[in-house]
């Protein structure tokens, strides 16, 4: 089905890049206006006439709600809210800092609680919406030195079902998406960083039994399923989307 999102308003944190440029590109395919919410200016081929750019640190409350207003401003109403933005480093809970796992909340848990309160009447007004929440695998599991991150993510997951459970009544849905392994600019600079990249890059690929890694698309696919009314009796879920990576058992051998 064309144009799954038209007429429909959608707001993308940390849409310019990464996951959040592929639902961006899936969003405007499908006939949605777009507000790319975030910190740094999304690159020039992101913006036309029904994509915009609206600046915001996602650490500061105030912006938050501020870049809501201004979408709804520009837009005249607002249909989808996808909280994309995140952040991640490696450190355990011995070399962690308070002010670190701060930071990871903040951004990761706190700005998508803002978000969504900030959201919710606009939504409310257009007879209900769609909040998709991009949580992770590492909600459901943790890779080495990610325990802030893994919370976080936790975090996010609990955060979709209460929000379903809270809203539905008012045609708001409240959905999340755990993607694995999504090639970005970020994933490749990582992997050249290893001193045998060529090995990591093989032993990925054996972790995923469809034979490839994910691309920000392949999360933008779903998204916009899970923005759109072919998913209207869908809320509180999260969906798994990893190439089958976490139903994949490991093996002592080569």
């Amino acid at each position: 089905m064309a144009d799954r999102l038209a007429g429909k308003i959608a707001i993308i944190t940390g849409g310019g890049r990464g996951i959040g440029a592929g639902i961006t590109q899936r969003f405007v395919g499908e006939g949605a206006r777009v507000a790319i919410v975030q910190r740094n200016s999304p690159p020039d081929a992101l913006l036309d006439d029904r994509t915009v750019y609206v600046k915001a640190d996602l650490a500061n409350s105030e912006d938050i709600r501020s870049a809501v207003e201004t979408v709804v401003e520009c837009f005249g109403g607002l249909d989808i809210l996808v909280n994309n933005a995140g952040v991640m480093f490696e450190k355990t809970v011995e070399e962690m800092t308070e002010a670190d796992w701060d930071q990871m909340m903040d951004i990761n848990l706190k700005a998508p609680f803002l978000l969504a309160k900030a959201a919710m009447p606009h939504l409310r007004e257009r007879g209900g919406g769609s909040i998709i929440n991009i949580g992770s695998i590492e909600g459901l599991a943790s890779n080495p030195g990610h325990p802030a991150y893994s919370a976080s993510k936790a975090g996010i997951h609990g955060f979709t079902a209460a929000v379903a459970v809270d809203h539905g009544h008012e045609g708001i849905r409240c959905n999340a998406i755990a993607p694995g392994w999504i090639n970005s600019d970020l994933s490749e600079v990582y992997i050249d960083s290893m001193a045998d990249s060529a090995r990591v890059r093989r032993e990925l690929l054996a972790m995923h039994p469809v034979g490839r890694l994910g691309e920000p698309t392949d999360v933008g696919n779903l998204a916009v399923w899970l923005a759109s009314a072919e998913s209207a009796f869908v809320t509180g879920q999260v969906y798994v989307i990893d190439g089958g990576r976490t139903k994949k058992l490991p093996l002592p051998i080569s």
